[in-house]
């Protein structure tokens, strides 16, 4: 029977507790000691059954623990501490206001009346799925957990972020096992009445909602909002009439579907983002976004300045890109979203009209080689040509990025591809446990989650006795392993195991030993079973010795379709069994934010092995390191940057193997010898009270190294000056006068391929050659013909540097040459003085680069001339 009205009943609370109902709808209590006690001493029980959501909690607690309380006074008291943390968390000077300078603005584009109380600037930070809290099951692994630990320290450093998703129906899916081993997937039903969010409404009270045109209909999405602290995360959901069935499940769920629902879902990401964040009257400064895909955004935003701006496509595409950001977190092509290009014009074919381009031309901003008319439309591409600042998740990942994307950038040096790299970090308060935040609390004092490598609280880290840091730990790998066993326990009474395996699961894992922990996305290139390569020598390690055993602690899911992935769950669940490893060897199904807070804490080391260089970054490591756990990793992503020496061990020294069978082979075995004569001797290593003294200065070694740096902390203000400061000051600058700095750049840039074509680089002459000493000096003047360019249009260059084995100059070096005027045949006349500190067989180039004010860079107008 279907209901003709309906009601959100919300919970009702005494007024002298009022304040909890803030608390609850405020993510800051994630990361917030006090308050998450707070709503655990409300109702312990209810607050694990709710999977620690307290929205849950105060609509299904019974009125008399309500009743209770309200006459307890050190949980009055408590709730009033809480209460005045989020206040003064809310109001409190931040970073950005410290650290920015607002540019002058004279007659920006005029704002309607709901923008002009959303602020100067705005950056908008666009994602497909978000890792908050155990109680938003919105994200699918690490890049959702990242944007999650971005929008929190985007919070706490002040910055005017918002974020930008899709409210999934059913989310990603949870996970359980059958008797086989082999993942199966349930997807439960979110009921956002009951969780931490709320609807966008206006003013009269109506549902906030937007349309988004797809062919032949229009397609609503309603607007619901997360606060993260200071920072909003607006979700869109299209589970709303007047939409069909079919639409009503693009908001169902998180990666779902064939590829039609993925481009449904990703034009309602970008499309309907930016036209969620004009219905909230934002005066967005700076986009933002985290993978592909939200590429559709720029198309978005083109066609609403040409539409509504009056500017023409190359103006409005100009506009954009200054204001653009991508960030890729892919280092294989394998993992970019492709559609045929069929299916694009079918769907956003009403583009090229309103932009007034070809079909081909249309498809050619997704294509890195514009002339193969087959090509599949590529959303990195898009992302790439529709920015103007693009970063990798991690110096070898931008280099990967660099190699990736080169030909989009055509006779640039690789190393010079305008794809720079920010290494990820994650949100400390968040995946630091609650005990050792307490610990680092008292002895580094209350600034370590955000303090850099050279506050002089680090000194203090061996302040912290190894005693007290060794039992801290202790008992965190004690409640890991409770945990372990109470969810093992219930994964198999679900199942209808019998009674001796359920029994047998309560006693899974020793709270004394030595315990590896691997848990990420079941993707082949992680290498999940590399530890499994060879049985006789990983039976050896786990049981030769029981005063030195080894247990492993393992969790993780794969993609619902990738068949590869979870073939390695079930051969590590077939190898436990036949291996008769029941008690050392453990997966723990269902993997989330809280069981991988409660791994990164209580594990002993944690083991990472993927196929180099196939891992953008990785951040579990980083937690894990946070938490003074060492890292035994094969080096990739972010570990490769890290001190790997002094805060775990290395698997292999960075090679690159042709075959993979080979690098399986070696690595494992390299595997092996660490834990047999590093690993396992230094953690059973005790003196006379029973401490591993050296395993504890790894420890501290871990967390004073790796803490500082991989944290969002330093990540975000990395963004913020690198990235949202530029493009947002970029913004206000193209913006002003009606656009006049725009069209301007815009027209310039017409100009300037129209005639870049007509360079040409007459002569170099050097002052001493072939034989030069080193830190000689080299006067070297060049003659170019700019034909109709001036040179206040271009930047002349010299490129030296080492000639490799193929003749190329190898990690060239740019010198700027100056300008000296033009002689009588009219060519332009350029000097510089340069010198060589290195012997052995050197050489040089000329190149001629675009040079305008307001460029990002020289390379935003993909045109570059060598001298040939």
């Amino acid at each position: 029977m279907q209901p003709i009205r309906t009601f959100n009943v919300s919970p009702s609370l005494p007024q002298r507790l009022e304040p909890l109902r803030q608390l609850a709808y405020n993510l800051h209590w994630d990361w917030n000691v006090e308050t998450k006690d707070l709503f655990r001493r409300l109702d312990p029980d209810l607050w694990e059954s709710s999977r620690h959501n307290p929205v849950l909690m105060l609509g299904t607690i019974s009125q008399a623990r309500l009743t209770e309380v309200v006459e307890d006074e050190g949980f009055l008291a408590q709730m009033d501490r809480a209460a005045r943390q989020l206040d003064d968390y809310l109001h409190e000077r931040t970073w950005y206001q410290k650290q920015r300078v607002l540019p002058e603005i004279q007659n920006p584009p005029q704002a309607g009346a709901r923008e002009q109380n959303k602020g100067q600037e705005c950056y908008a930070y666009f994602s497909a799925e978000f890792g908050l809290v155990d109680c938003l099951p919105l994200y699918s692994g690490g890049l959702g957990v990242l944007a999650g630990d971005h929008l929190k320290s985007a919070s706490d450093l002040g910055l005017p972020l918002v974020g930008v998703g899709l409210l999934y129906q059913q989310g990603y899916f949870a996970q359980y096992l059958n008797a086989d081993g082999w993942q199966q997937e349930r997807y439960p039903i979110n009921d956002f009445y009951n969780m931490p969010l709320q609807l966008e409404r206006n003013q009269d009270g109506s549902e906030l909602r937007i349309g988004v045109e797809y062919p032949g209909r229009t397609v609503y999405a309603r607007v619901w909002r997360i606060q993260v602290g200071t920072v909003p995360l607006y979700m869109l959901d299209t589970n709303i009439e007047p939409n069909n069935e079919y639409d009503h499940d693009i908001t169902d769920q998180l990666y779902g579907g064939d590829i039609d629902m993925r481009i449904h879902q990703e034009i309602m990401l970008g499309v309907g983002g930016v036209q969620m964040l004009k219905a909230l009257g934002y005066n967005v400064t700076a986009y933002h976004m985290n993978e592909g895909h939200a590429a559709f955004s720029g198309l978005e935003r083109i066609r609403i300045l040409i539409q509504e701006e009056g500017l023409s496509y190359t103006e409005a595409r100009q506009v954009v890109a200054s204001s653009n950001l991508f960030t890729t977190h892919t280092p294989v092509p394998a993992g970019i979203d492709l559609f045929s290009p069929d299916k694009v014009l079918h769907y956003l074919g009403h583009y090229a009209d309103v932009f007034g381009l070809t079909k081909d031309q249309f498809l050619a901003l997704g294509r890195e080689n514009t002339g193969d008319l087959s090509a599949p439309f590529s959303m990195a591409v898009l992302a790439l040509k529709t920015a103007t600042f693009s970063n990798g998740v991690a110096q070898l990942h931008g280099a990967v990025s660099r190699q990736m994307f080169k030909d989009l950038w055509q006779n640039v040096p690789v190393q010079e591809v305008p794809i720079t790299a920010i290494t990820n970090g994650v949100h400390a308060r968040s995946c630091v446990a609650k005990s050792t935040q307490e610990l680092y609390d008292r002895y580094l004092g209350p600034n370590w989650s955000s303090a850099p490598s050279d506050n002089p609280l680090w000194e203090r880290m061996d302040s912290i006795p190894d005693e007290e840091l060794w039992r801290n730990h202790e008992r965190c790998r004690l409640d890991m392993i409770l945990y372990a066993r109470d969810r093992l326990v219930k994964h198999l009474r679900d199942r209808g195991a019998s009674p001796s395996e359920i029994a047998s699961a309560q006693e899974v894992l020793d709270p004394y030993v030595l315990t590896i922990g691997f848990a990420r996305r079941f993707a082949t290139y992680k290498r999940a079973t590399l530890w499994m390569s060879d049985l006789e020598r990983i039976r050896r390690i786990l049981l030769s010795n029981k005063h030195r055993k080894v247990q492993f602690v393992i969790a993780g899911k794969a993609h619902p379709k990738d068949i590869p992935g979870k073939e390695l769950i079930r051969e590590i669940n077939h190898f436990i069994d036949e291996q008769g490893l029941e008690k050392q060897v453990v997966f723990v199904p269902n993997y989330d934010i809280h069981i991988a807070r409660l791994m990164v804490a209580g594990c002993d080391i944690w083991l990472n092995t993927p196929r180099r260089p196939r891992e953008a970054s990785g951040t579990s490591g980083m937690k894990a390191a946070m938490n003074g756990l060492p890292n035994l990793s094969v080096l990739d992503g972010w570990w490769d940057e890290a001190d790997y020496v002094s805060t775990g061990w290395a698997i292999g020294h960075g090679e690159i193997y042709d075959d993979p069978t080979y690098q399986d082979q070696i690595e494992a075995n390299a595997l092996y010898d660490l834990l047999e004569n590093e690993v396992v001797p230094l953690f059973y290593d005790r003196d006379v009270d029973g401490l591993p003294r050296r395993w504890i200065a790894k420890m501290k070694d871990a967390i004073r190294f790796n803490c500082p740096f991989f944290n969002t902390s330093r990540m975000v203000r990395e963004y913020a000056q690198r990235a949202y400061f530029p493009a947002s000051d970029r913004h206000h600058t193209l913006t002003a006068n009606n656009y006049a700095p725009a069209k301007e750049l815009a027209a310039w840039k017409e100009n300037l391929t129209s005639h870049w074509y007509d360079i040409k680089i007459k002569d170099v002459e050097v002052s001493k050659e072939p034989d030069i000493k080193v830190n000689q000096s080299i006067t070297v003047t060049a003659k170019v013909d700019l034909a109709t360019l001036t040179n206040n249009d271009v930047q002349i260059e010299l490129y030296q540097g080492a000639i490799d084995a193929n003749g190329d100059i190898v990690n060239g070096v740019p010198v700027v040459m100056n300008y000296q005027g033009e002689d009588e045949q009219g060519l332009s006349i350029y000097t510089a003085d340069i010198l060589y500190t290195t012997s052995g067989l050197q050489g040089l180039s000329l190149r001629v680069l675009p040079k305008h004010q307001h460029l990002s860079s020289s390379y935003e107008p993909r045109l570059i001339a060598w001298a040939q």
